[in-house]
This record gives C-alpha cells, sequence and structure tokens, in this order.
C-alpha cells in the first residue's frame, strides 16, 4: 500500500468535524463531530436549528443516493482493471487444490 492509498483525516473549516477520507474510493469512511457547544436562547432560535438539521440531513441523503448511482460504475471499472491486470500476467503453474496436498 502507497503513501496515496492510506486514509487521512481532514477538519471541516466550518463546524470541526474530522472526517476520515479514503483516497481509493473518495469517500468518507468516519468521521468524529466536534463536542456540541450551543445552547438556545428561545424556542425561535431552536426552530431555526431543527429546520438547519432537516436541510442537512436531505443534503446527506441526496449524496447517499448519487454515491449509490455511482457505485456501479466504481465497481464495473474495479473489475475491469482486475481483469486487464489478470490477463497481463497469467498464471504460469497450476493452483493447488486441497486433494494436491493430500
Amino acid at each position: 500500500m502507497g503513501l496515496s492509498d492510506q486514509v487521512f483525516e481532514v477538519m471541516c473549516p466550518e463546524c470541526g468535524t474530522m472526517m476520515t477520507i479514503d483516497p481509493v474510493t473518495r469517500s468518507i469512511v468516519g468521521h468524529k463531530a466536534p463536542p456540541k457547544k450551543r445552547m438556545f436562547e428561545d424556542f425561535g432560535e431552536a426552530a431555526k436549528a431543527a429546520r438547519d438539521a432537516d436541510a442537512r440531513r436531505d443534503s446527506i441523503f441526496a449524496q447517499s443516493v448519487e454515491a449509490q448511482k455511482n457505485k456501479d460504475d466504481v465497481l464495473a471499472k474495479k473489475f475491469a482493471e482486475a481483469v486487464k491486470k489478470a490477463k497481463e500476467s497469467p498464471l504460469t503453474e497450476r493452483p493447488l487444490r486441497d486433494f494436491d496436498l493430500d
């Protein structure tokens, strides 16, 4: 595994969340939210925060749907690369079978 295959962490400058990124799949594989420091002064502020959370949740869901749409393409490309690699370096000897070991 080269350096470019290693997961790495990035901190969001806006919210402070630490996200773990996989450079191969270019996706977030983990996150750690910062401790919550907010206390709401009034009901209006709490309602606005709830609406913002709903919008953020909808955005995350839309991103998830897009990722699932692209998942088949990513897997097909990975499979094509594996087939190409297998054709470039064919097996020179037969693989061992269980009864060959007896």
